[in-house]
């Protein structure tokens, strides 16, 4: 895979902004692993090869186990494994990712709302939102994995 172009230096001023917006989510009071978990299960949907690779290291980093991390694509399968909170949160992440097909439907929407207060599905969906932003970047000029770099 070879990149297009170097977008962080192209356009330093938009890439900037968005790490504003991806400050406040990381600040916003969402545990830290809860938001690599979406940014993981967002840009597996998305197959931004960049983005898997890096927050997949990230989760693992942190502290989360590899037989954990390899179902998040079937995380519905997984049983507790995840928590009541994770199983909400990725169900919205796919569910807002896939806006055009989904539409979000009340049953999504009462389903992060049993888990999340009003503000956390704000930040919760902005996440999801930021990721899509960021996937689509990385796909477009085919931003190189770390894995593939080496």
């Amino acid at each position: 895979m070879t990149q297009r172009l170097d977008y962080n230096s192209i356009a330093p001023a938009g890439m900037k902004a968005l790490g504003g917006v991806y400050g406040y989510v990381s600040q916003s009071g969402l545990p830290a692993e809860l938001i690599n978990l979406v940014f993981l299960r967002v840009s597996q949907i998305n197959g931004c090869a960049y983005c898997i690779d890096m927050h997949s290291r990230d989760l693992i980093k942190g502290g989360m186990a590899v037989d954990k991390l390899v179902l998040v694509p079937v995380w519905h399968e997984a049983g507790a494994l995840f928590t009541a909170q994770e199983r909400a949160a990725l169900r919205w992440s796919e569910t807002v990712t896939r806006v055009a097909d989904t539409a979000i439907p009340d049953e999504e929407y009462q389903a992060v709302s049993a888990q999340f207060s009003e503000k956390e599905r704000v930040d919760l969906t902005i996440a999801v939102g930021l990721m899509n932003v960021y996937n689509r970047i990385a796909i477009s000029f085919r931003a190189t994995p770390a894995a593939v770099a080496r």
